[in-house]
């Protein structure tokens, strides 16, 4: 086998297909677009679920329970591995967090979770902390401060 002798499998390639080229084409006269009306112009489009203003399927059944989504905390997670590049004795904060890009993006709150050691010691601000976090945290001689949460 040889790069100039490779093909395609059978099957895998459709002919494009050709519109309004006459009606002994199969695609002629109305080329694939049914009838007269809004879908057989040209620039026409119809929003998604709509029914010819007919009340859509989604408006006509009922809605029932409550979705949390909307008042959900969306909390951002550090692992303790990750701050052993900070130096020995500094105040890690939320600013020197996303300076360092461990936290990006929207949050409500940051935690520490207790994943890896922590070779150093360090005075963390931050919203939340694991139990593990906290007791490794404290064993390596730092400290941890939980932050007010805003609500």
């Amino acid at each position: 086998m040889q790069l100039h002798t490779l093909k395609p499998v059978r099957g895998a390639k459709h002919r494009r297909k050709r519109l309004g080229c006459g009606e002994g084409s199969g695609h002629g006269k109305t080329s694939g677009r049914g009838g007269k009306g809004q879908t057989a112009r040209s620039g026409s489009s119809i929003r998604h679920g709509f029914e010819g203003g007919q009340t859509p399927l989604y408006r006509r059944l009922p809605k029932r329970g409550f979705n949390n989504t909307r008042f959900k905390r969306r909390v951002a997670v550090v692992n303790l591995s990750d701050l052993n590049d900070f130096a020995d004795g500094e105040d890690v904060g939320v600013e020197a967090l996303q300076k360092r890009g461990l936290v990006n993006g929207r949050f409500d709150a940051i935690k520490i979770l207790g994943d890896g050691e922590l070779k150093r010691k360090l005075k963390i601000h931050v919203h939340l902390f694991s139990a593990s976090a906290r007791t490794k945290i404290e064993a390596a001689g730092g400290s941890a401060i939980e932050l007010r949460m805003n609500s």
